[in-house]
C-alpha cells in the first residue's frame, strides 16, 4: 500500500489551521524556555511522530519531560521520566482555554509552567492568555494534513541523506508553521536584516548567520492561500529568480522571494514523491551552483536501509 497524499485544501481549514498553529507556539515555547540554545533555533522546533507532532525529551522537572500533539485521536500528551502523565483533548475553543489547560498540564507532570507568553512571526500578536476569541477545531482535517505531513516528512529524510554538509534535522519551526530541511554550503553568510514581525533581530541573524538552501511545506497561510512547498536561498545568488527548476508547475514568487510549488501539484502526479524529489533537488541546485558552493565535497548518494555509505 503506497503511502497516501490527502486532500488538505487551507480554505476549509483556515481557522482550524490558524488555531493549530497556536497551539503548536505555546508548546513551542515551553520547549524553547528550557533547552539550551542549538544554533538555528533548532533547540525549539518540533517534530513529526506516528501520531503527530511531539517536542522529543525537554531537560525539565524530574530529568525530562515530552509534550506531544496526537492529531490522530485529538489530545495533547505530557509524560515525564518519573513516569508521570497527564492530558487534554483537543477540539473547539480558544487560545487562551489552550493557554490555561496547558500550564496546568506541566505541573501535574512535575515540570516548569513558565515561558514566553507571546506568539512570534504573527503581525499584531495577542499574547496566549488574552486570545479568547472560539476558534473551531476540524479533527477530521487536522488528521489529514497530520498525513500529509507524515507523506512530507518521509521525502524530506531521503533527500537529506543526500548530503555530507551540514544539514539540519527534519523539523517544525512553530512559528512560521512549516515544515523544513536546510543545507548549508559552509561559508558565512551576510547579516541579515530581519524585520520578521514579533521575532527579534537577533535571532533571526543567527539562524541565518551562514549560507543556506532551505526547503519546506506549509499548509497555507502567509501569503500562500494554499497548501505549498517551497525553496530559498540566503543570501540569493544573483540569476536565482530567473533559474528554471522542475517540475513544470514550480514557480518563483517574487513577493516571497522563494520557489513554489502547489501541494495539489504533488498529490495529482504519478508519483508524488519522485516530483516532490525533483522539486528539492532542483531547487538546490540552482542555489548551489549560482552560488558556487563545492558540491562534490558535499554531496553523496541517497541514502539506503542496510547499505553503508561508500568513503
Amino acid at each position: 500500500m503506497g503511502i497516501e497524499w490527502p486532500e488538505i485544501p487551507y480554505g476549509a481549514w483556515r481557522e482550524t489551521c490558524s488555531a493549530l498553529h497556536l497551539y503548536a507556539q505555546v508548546v513551542g515555547k515551553y520547549r524553547l524556555a528550557r533547552t539550551p540554545w542549538v544554533n538555528h533555533s533548532w533547540h525549539a522546533t518540533l517534530y513529526v511522530n506516528a501520531r503527530g507532532l511531539g517536542t522529543s525529551l525537554v531537560p525539565d522537572g524530574p530529568g525530562g519531560t515530552e509534550i506531544a500533539f496526537d492529531l490522530i485521536d485529538h489530545a495533547i500528551i505530557g509524560k515525564a521520566s518519573n513516569g508521570r502523565t497527564a492530558s487534554f483533548p483537543l477540539g473547539p475553543g480558544s487560545v487562551a482555554d489552550f493557554h490555561a489547560r496547558f500550564v496546568e498540564l506541566l505541573g501535574e507532570i512535575d515540570a516548569t509552567p513558565d515561558f514566553d507568553g507571546c506568539p512570534n512571526e504573527i503581525p499584531n500578536p495577542v499574547p496566549f492568555r488574552d486570545d479568547v476569541a472560539p476558534r473551531p477545531y476540524d479533527a477530521d482535517a487536522v488528521t489529514r494534513y497530520f498525513q500529509a505531513c507524515v507523506a512530507v516528512e518521509r521525502v524530506f529524510q531521503q533527500f537529506r541523506t543526500g548530503f555530507l554538509g551540514k544539514i539540519s534535522p527534519v523539523h517544525l519551526f512553530w512559528g512560521s508553521f512549516d515544515l523544513a530541511v536546510t543545507r548549508f554550503s559552509g561559508r558565512r553568510a551576510p547579516l541579515h536584516p530581519g524585520g520578521i514581525p514579533a521575532l527579534p533581530d537577533s535571532v533571526t541573524s543567527e539562524a541565518y548567520s551562514h549560507e543556506l538552501s532551505s526547503a519546506g511545506f506549509w499548509p497555507g497561510g502567509g501569503g500562500v492561500d494554499f497548501p505549498a512547498f517551497y525553496s530559498y536561498a540566503y543570501p540569493a545568488p544573483d540569476g536565482f529568480a530567473e533559474a528554471r527548476v522542475a517540475p513544470g508547475e514550480a514557480y518563483f514568487d517574487k513577493t516571497l522571494g522563494e520557489f513554489l510549488l502547489p501541494y495539489e501539484a504533488v498529490r495529482r502526479s504519478s508519483d508524488p514523491e519522485v516530483t516532490l524529489m525533483r522539486f528539492l533537488e532542483s531547487t538546490y541546485r540552482v542555489a548551489a551552483d549560482l552560488a558556487g558552493w563545492d558540491r562534490a565535497a558535499l554531496e553523496c548518494q541517497l541514502g539506503r536501509p542496510g547499505i553503508p555509505r561508500v568513503v
